[in-house]
C-alpha cells in the first residue's frame, strides 16, 4: 500500500492550504509532498506584490508535466490529492497511468464534461479579462468570499484572503473552457482507482459537474467512488469541517 502522497493545489493558491491535510496525513504515517506550481515558490505576501512574467505562459499541460516529473521520481507510486484545478491535473495524471490511486476535491472539469453554469460564472472574471489568454489574473476578494469560501465564517474571509490567495494564470481558464490539454479516456483500463468529492454548497465547482465526470468515469473497469458533503464550499479542504473531507479520503485509500 502506498505510503506517500502528492498534493495538487488548485489556482490561486499556494501548496500553505494543504497545511491541514498534510498534518493530518503525516499522523496517520505518511509522508506527505506539497509541491508547489513553477514560478510561485515565494511567500504570498510577495507574490502578490510581483510575480514573474513568466508564470503568464503556463498551461494545463506544463502543469500535468510538472507533477508527472515529480511523482516519476519517487521509488514508489504515490496517492495523489488534489483540489480544485488540481483536481483536474490529479485526473490527467491517473490518465497517464501515474499514482497508486488519486482523489479529486471538487475538480475542474476534464474535456467532455460541459462546465457547470456555478463554474462559467466563477471563471468568468478571468475570462472576460481583456488579453486574459496572456496575463496573470488577480482573484477579488468579492469573488473568494461569493464564490470560493462562501461558508468560511465572515469574521476569518479577510485574513484567509490574505494568506492564501495569490494570482493565478489566465491561460489555464482558457484552455479548460476549450478543452485544451484537457482530454483523456474515460474509458481507459489502466487508470488507478479514482474518488470525486463535491460539496453542496460550492458556487465554484457544483456537485451536479462532479456527478457528471462520476458518470463519464464510470465507463472505465476501474473503480471510481464519488462522495458529498454538505455545508461545505469550495474551500472545504481548509474552512471548518475539512476533518471530515481528509477522514473520508483516509478511509477510502485504505480500502
Amino acid at each position: 500500500m502506498a505510503q506517500t502522497i502528492v498534493f495538487v493545489h488548485g489556482a490561486w493558491v499556494t501548496p500553505a492550504c494543504w497545511q491541514s491535510f498534510k498534518t493530518f496525513f503525516e499522523q496517520k504515517g505518511y509522508t506527505c509532498l506539497t509541491p508547489h506550481w513553477p514560478y510561485i515558490d515565494r511567500p504570498v505576501e510577495q507574490l502578490n506584490l510581483s510575480i514573474d512574467p513568466a508564470f503568464a505562459k503556463t498551461t494545463v499541460k506544463s502543469l500535468t508535466d510538472h507533477y508527472a516529473a515529480i511523482i516519476r521520481s519517487l521509488p514508489e507510486p504515490p496517492i495523489l490529492i488534489g483540489h480544485s484545478f488540481g483536481g483536474l491535473i490529479v485526473q490527467l495524471l491517473l490518465d497517464r497511468g501515474l499514482g497508486a490511486r488519486g482523489a479529486a476535491i471538487e475538480p475542474g472539469n476534464p474535456s467532455g464534461v460541459l462546465p457547470s453554469l456555478a463554474a462559467v460564472l466563477a471563471a468568468a472574471p478571468v475570462l472576460l479579462t481583456w488579453s486574459g489568454w496572456s496575463k496573470v489574473c488577480k482573484m477579488s476578494f468579492h469573488g473568494f468570499a461569493t464564490t470560493f469560501a462562501n461558508t468560511l465564517p465572515k469574521a476569518d474571509m479577510r485574513r484567509v484572503y490574505e494568506t492564501q490567495i495569490v494570482p493565478a494564470p489566465g491561460r489555464i481558464y482558457f484552455q479548460a473552457a476549450l478543452g485544451i490539454g484537457t482530454s483523456l479516456n474515460f474509458k481507459n483500463p489502466d487508470r488507478p482507482p479514482l474518488l470525486l468529492i463535491s460539496a453542496d454548497k460550492d458556487k465554484t465547482a457544483s456537485p451536479s459537474m462532479i456527478r457528471a465526470m462520476y458518470r463519464r468515469h464510470k465507463a472505465s473497469p476501474v473503480r471510481v467512488d464519488f462522495q458529498s458533503f454538505k455545508g461545505l464550499s469550495h474551500w472545504l479542504i481548509a474552512e471548518p469541517g475539512w476533518e471530515a473531507v481528509a477522514t473520508a479520503i483516509w478511509n477510502w485509500a485504505q480500502e
